[in-house]
């Protein structure tokens, strides 16, 4: 199943102050969810990010809390995104079935609204160098999860070419120099 951007859109889990400094190959999460991001604004995609008890874990990191500058961020106590009524109202809103997942933690908050997506008749597809745990044999595991339930896995340079579709245009040179 090919991926178009018309009906796609980008969610951010959790990339908050007191959870990254604690996840396995932080700095590789940061700068790909950075490129990721980049990447879908440059493709004029819908953007979603979320906190998890701000007051406790902080808030969104600044290198990734600057590029949604305008859009405001959902505030959650539970792990599913799903399970917060303004997040499922919003999603619901953009009237898209695919939505592009990253942020942490894998075996926690992204698989459990991947599951909730997959329940309410969308498409999870988990940008999978875009996630992490504290363990990496958890994020592991839960990607593993992923794929049974029927999410897709694939990974950010892959998802953007394939939103892109085409060589040649601006959309296509921006992004190649994001990922270079």
């Amino acid at each position: 199943m090919r991926i178009f951007k018309e009906n796609t859109s980008l969610l951010v889990i959790d990339m908050q102050e007191r959870l990254v400094p604690v996840m396995a190959e932080k700095e590789l999460l940061v700068n790909n969810c950075i490129t990721l991001i980049k990447g879908i604004k440059t493709l004029e995609m819908p953007l979603l990010y979320t906190q998890q008890y701000s007051k406790g874990l902080g808030e969104t990191i600044p290198s990734v809390s600057a590029l949604f500058e305008g859009i405001p961020v959902i505030e959650k106590s539970s792990f599913s995104c799903c399970d917060e009524d303004m997040f499922l109202s919003g999603f619901k809103a953009l009237e898209r079935n695919v939505v592009i997942i990253c942020g942490i933690e894998t075996h926690v908050c992204v698989m459990q609204t991947a599951v909730d997506m997959l329940d309410n008749g969308f498409l999870p597809v988990i940008v999978e160098n875009c996630t992490t745990s504290r363990n990496l044999n958890d994020k592991a595991i839960a990607i593993r999860r992923l794929m049974q339930e029927g999410a897709i896995i694939t990974t950010y340079e892959s998802i953007l070419f394939e939103l892109c579709r085409y060589s040649g245009s601006a959309e296509f040179k921006a992004i190649s120099a994001l990922v270079k």
